[in-house]
């Protein structure tokens, strides 16, 4: 395997080596080393772990330490942080970043399909491996899309500086960042929180999973609500009931929060219409009952948790076949909370795919029973029509 030579991006990045290089270093995709010797040349500097997938390298790099008696790097062969231990405080990438050629196999110069794929496997991990107040010094490519890599670091509760730009011939354009946790993530993980990922992105903010100590191990949903929402407060409404309802056994475990954040349980499981297409007729009746009840007891409390009518993405089953509500963003106080007659409807809405499953739907009776449960307040006759 052919074993990178310094270009252009190399020399820009070893500059800001020299400048920025610390404590513990890093540097990912070591190549013939020139990033790990500027680091080296550093006195602030006390070890520097030198890391590449390509073993042609790693041996020409050792030879040549060895030779220089270069006592604080060492090099190991790696793919990104397959075989690293401990925290860094620099983090140095400068990544493979074009876009794949079709027949042409380069490890040292693709960055996958569409050049940032490499860079996404970076930054789902590197969190992980930076101490407290550590940075990064990366270096990327506009062939490889700037949007995307901004994109990336944001939505790894990552912050980034630009250091330096350098145009180069064929309107390609480098850049080197200064990239370093977030307040939030810095937050979160004085908190107990850590491995924190993303999920997905919605109108109002982020999700997150992360591993929680409490006092062992569990995997967590991070809710991030964005400064600019166009409905504040909407992550801090859902903590305030999750505190409510968690001791009548309703929604997912909240373990923290602040205004613009909550720490909860991670949900597993299928959305309730994906897994009763799957279980059966004895399976399914339970958990519509202890859905109906739950149902029943935000009723009592006086809290709408709306959606009731369309439950599909906010019912979750398990693995234990327990139905789990979640996203309580919308949950309000009122006089007359109408769950269970939204629950009742969606029943009768879902008629087809329950009959298929040899439930009868009676629509009228069933309906009837819901509007007279809006003055008894009684479930009974509503669960003796699931049969």
């Amino acid at each position: 395997m052919e074993v990178y030579e310094p270009q252009e991006d190399s020399f820009l990045l070893e500059k800001q080596v020299k400048k920025y290089a610390l404590g513990r270093v890093l540097d990912l995709g070591t190549g013939l080393g020139i990033q790990a010797l500027a680091a080296a040349g550093n006195k602030s500097v006390r070890e520097v772990i030198a890391v590449d997938i390509n073993s042609d390298a790693v041996n020409r790099f050792q030879e040549e330490i060895g030779q220089k008696k270069l006592k604080k790097i060492k090099v190991i062969v790696s793919d990104l942080f397959s075989n690293v231990k401990g925290k860094f405080d620099i983090i140095i990438f400068n990544p493979p970043y074009l876009p794949q050629d079709k027949g042409i196999e380069d490890a040292a110069l693709y960055g996958g399909k569409k050049g940032w794929e490499i860079s996404a496997r970076f930054f789902r991990q590197t969190a992980n491996f930076l101490a407290l107040k550590g940075k990064i010094l990366f270096l990327f490519s506009s062939l490889t899309f700037k949007t995307k890599i901004d994109e990336m670091i944001h939505q790894h509760l990552l912050e980034a500086q630009e250091l330096v730009k350098e145009r180069l011939p064929f309107f390609e354009e480098l850049y080197v960042y200064l990239i370093q946790k977030s307040e939030l993530l810095l937050e979160l993980e004085r908190k107990g929180v850590s491995d924190v990922h993303f999920l997905a992105a919605g109108h109002r903010g982020a999700v997150y999973s992360g591993i929680f100590t409490s006092p062992l191990p569990v995997k967590v949903a991070i809710k991030v609500e964005h400064s600019n929402s166009k409905a504040p407060n909407r992550i801090e409404n859902e903590a305030k009931w999750l505190k409510i309802l968690n001791k009548k056994g309703i929604g997912p475990q909240l373990y923290f929060f602040r205004k613009n954040y909550a720490v909860m349980e991670l949900i597993s499981g299928k959305r309730i219409m994906d897994w009763i297409k799957k279980h059966s007729k004895e399976e399914i009746i339970p958990v519509l009952e202890k859905i109906l009840t739950q149902g029943l007891t935000m009723d009592q409390l006086r809290v709408s948790k709306q959606e009731m009518h369309h439950p599909h993405k906010h019912i979750i089953v398990n693995s234990k076949n327990e139905p789990i509500m979640i996203d309580f963003e919308r949950c309000k106080e009122t006089l007359a909370p109408t769950n269970v007659t939204q629950l009742v409807e969606w029943l009768c809405r879902s008629k087809e795919e329950l009959e298929q499953k040899g439930i009868k739907v009676e629509v009228e009776r069933l309906r009837t029973a819901a509007a007279d449960y809006k003055k008894t307040k009684n479930l009974n006759p509503i669960l003796a029509l699931l049969h």
